[in-house]
This record gives C-alpha cells, sequence and structure tokens, in this order.
C-alpha cells in the first residue's frame, strides 16, 4: 500500500470509492457513515472541492476542500482493517491534518473498481449521484 499521495491522486480515487468510506472529519467534527446515507463528491467552485453525506435527496453534512491547500494525502493502517487518510496542510512551517477520511480498504495503484461494503457484488452501482 503506498502511504503518500498527491491530492491530484488521491481524489479521483476516493470518489470512485464512495460505499467504502466509514467515517470522514476534520479537528472539528466526524460524519459516520450509515446505511441510509451515500457520499457524494463535486466542485462548489473551481478552487473548491464537496463532499455531501446525504440522505435521499438531503445533506446531512458538507466538507468543503481546497485543494491548493492540501501538501499531501498520508495513508495509514487504523484499527480493525480500516484504512486512514489523512490530508494534510502545511501551517507556520508545521504539518496538520486538515481533514481525514476512514476507509474500508487501501489505496492500490490502478484501482478500478470499488469493493462493496454492504451487500452487493463488485462494479455495483450503490448511493451514487452523478
Amino acid at each position: 500500500m503506498k502511504t503518500s499521495l498527491t491530492f491530484k491522486e488521491f481524489w479521483p480515487w476516493l470518489a470512485e470509492h464512495p460505499n467504502c468510506i466509514l467515517r470522514a472529519g476534520s479537528a472539528d467534527s466526524v460524519v459516520y457513515d450509515d446505511d441510509d446515507y451515500h457520499w457524494r463528491f463535486t466542485e462548489e467552485d473551481p478552487r473548491t472541492l464537496l463532499v455531501q453525506v446525504m440522505r435521499g435527496k438531503r445533506p446531512v453534512a458538507e466538507l468543503f476542500i481546497e485543494p491548493e491547500h492540501i501538501a499531501s494525502v498520508q495513508a495509514s493502517p487504523g484499527e480493525s482493517g480500516e484504512y486512514n487518510f489523512d490530508l494534510l496542510v502545511e501551517w507556520q512551517g508545521q504539518t496538520q491534518v486538515a481533514y481525514f477520511f476512514v476507509l474500508t480498504h487501501g489505496f492500490e495503484d490502478g484501482d478500478k473498481k470499488p469493493e462493496p461494503r454492504r451487500g452487493g457484488s463488485p462494479g455495483t452501482p450503490r448511493g451514487r449521484l452523478h
């Protein structure tokens, strides 16, 4: 498993694995996945990416991410088979975690199909809005 990623390689991969997200957040808040929720990835404007946790058509939570501030993404194994992805920023000469995502599996180069978390078969679209 790759442990250091650029944001440019991480973001499209993450968007292809919405059903594998267990939780996400920042220093201020954490959003936990639920069977009733789905994760949506979009752009708020050209400089701001948006992650929405939706219940039906209603947003439950939103994360606004400005890619220009993300220095790198650090991947590491977590507890109970989980995988942590920390989005790092540099602030006053120190590296800090701005956002994090916890997934059911690690980052693999060339990974094309999302792994299902709750039933279904690989590649079955679930919880995606286009």
